[in-house]
């Protein structure tokens, strides 16, 4: 099974309205300096995984955030609130074999902080079960 930042970053690559490319605008784990505007996926500390009675395996609960930089204040809260838009409430999907019973948002978007060169980061926060 692979990192749950992983799958997400399929899920928003494949959501054209969001106009996301992999290694381009959209990144896991590590915030590039460059481009300025641009979306990273970070695995965060999920939940205490279930154990099933019934054998048919753990319930993983992964959590993510996603930090969403951008020069403008409102086109930077307008993509991580069409991000929040696209994941809160996916139910029932299966990703590179992963199955999502449910994604949802635990918070955001909230302004996190202007970076050094004066970019608006705001943050995304996500938690799921998947199988």
């Amino acid at each position: 099974m692979n990192p749950a930042s992983q799958d997400i970053k399929d899920m928003l690559e494949g959501e054209s309205s969001l106009g996301l490319i992999f290694a381009t605008d959209l990144f896991v784990g590590k915030e590039p300096s460059e481009p300025s505007n641009c979306v990273t996926i970070f695995d965060t500390p999920g939940y205490p995984d279930v154990l099933t009675l019934g054998g048919d395996g753990e319930i993983y609960s992964p959590s993510i955030q996603i930090r969403v930089r951008n020069t403008s204040y409102l086109t930077g809260w307008d993509l991580a609130n069409g991000i929040r838009e696209a994941l809160h409430g996916k139910i029932g999907e299966t990703w590179n074999g992963s199955e999502y019973d449910f994604i949802k948002c635990t918070g955001g978007p909230f302004l996190l902080d202007w970076d050094e060169n004066d970019r608006a980061r705001f943050v995304i926060n996500l938690e799921m079960k998947r199988r």
